[in-house]
């Protein structure tokens, strides 16, 4: 009882209130998943993105989000398969490593990062049929979902690992903090916050409690820049998500209802929603 309680008061207050208020408009709407799944390329100007009302559902599709941060500038990782038919994968066109996503969906469901056939994400091993038979199921489920393959993004050093999450909180082109995510596997991981001058801020968040600091990332500057882009684009508030790799900033995708905004410290939703009124205000 003292836990339900709690986790009701931490996830009561304004901030939470227009994060469920947001999800509701962008999915209530009978043409939400028409808008978010409409095929988008980087070659498309930016109006024909922004086209319709709340467009930024559009980038809740990861291959839009993708198009979208290539058409602003930004690397990603490199594509190897997309699709729904699975009988045209061929994995001996891949390399040892690589990662799966779906195109929709959240908190890493039906992610794997693959090396030598291991998962890193739940350390088991997987034949290529293994993993068809889960893609199909999810497939089966979803008319409208596809499947991503793409290149493992070593970390700055080179390494095949689990790579850190740099999250932006961002209010049209303003960057109020940034979460740094040592991950472990999709539930576990430490989480630490920072300003966009690297120094250390109080916890926005409850979720994945601090372990060892990280070091600053070589490519940090670089993905303040291309947050900052995005963001100016976004135009709301949005988190925007990337890697620190040895070959730079890589953006990984949007999160417009982070964890739908529970969770968040009295300090976060405070900062939040001083930047939300400032930089975004009487936006949805």
């Amino acid at each position: 009882m003292f836990q339900i309680i709690s986790n009701l008061i931490r996830n009561s207050g304004e901030f939470p209130a227009r994060i469920r208020k947001r999800h509701h408009m962008f999915w209530s709407d009978p043409e939400a998943e028409f808008v978010r799944n409409s095929k988008m390329h980087e070659g498309m100007p930016l109006d024909a993105w922004q086209n319709v009302p709340n467009w930024q559902r559009r980038l809740s599709n990861k291959y839009n989000a993708r198009e979208f941060a290539k058409l602003l500038g930004c690397n990603v990782a490199d594509l190897y398969w997309k699709g729904r038919d699975l009988s045209t994968l061929d994995f001996n066109s891949f390399p040892s490593q690589y990662v799966i996503r779906p195109t929709i969906g959240h908190g890493s469901k039906g992610v794997f990062i693959m090396n030598d056939g291991l998962n890193l994400f739940d350390q088991k091993r997987y034949t290529t049929e293994q993993i068809c038979e889960q893609l199909q199921a999810e497939l089966d489920k979803h008319m409208a979902l596809e499947f991503l393959f793409e290149e493992f993004v070593r970390t700055e050093s080179g390494e095949y690992e689990i790579p850190n999450d740099f999250k932006f909180l961002c209010f049209n082109g303003e960057v109020a903090s940034v979460a740094v995510i040592d991950r472990i596997s999709p539930k576990v991981g430490y989480s630490y916050f920072y300003d966009e001058h690297w120094n250390k801020m109080e916890r926005l968040h409850h979720l994945y409690p601090g372990k060892d600091e990280p070091a600053k990332p070589k490519c940090f500057d670089q993905m303040l820049e291309q947050a900052k882009i995005l963001s100016k684009a976004y135009g709301i508030f949005v988190r925007i998500d990337f890697f620190a790799s040895d070959k730079g900033a890589v953006f990984c995708e949007f999160t417009p209802t982070p964890a739908m905004g529970r969770g968040f410290t009295k300090y976060g939703k405070r900062l939040l929603l001083k930047y939300w009124d400032r930089y975004c205000p009487e936006m949805i």
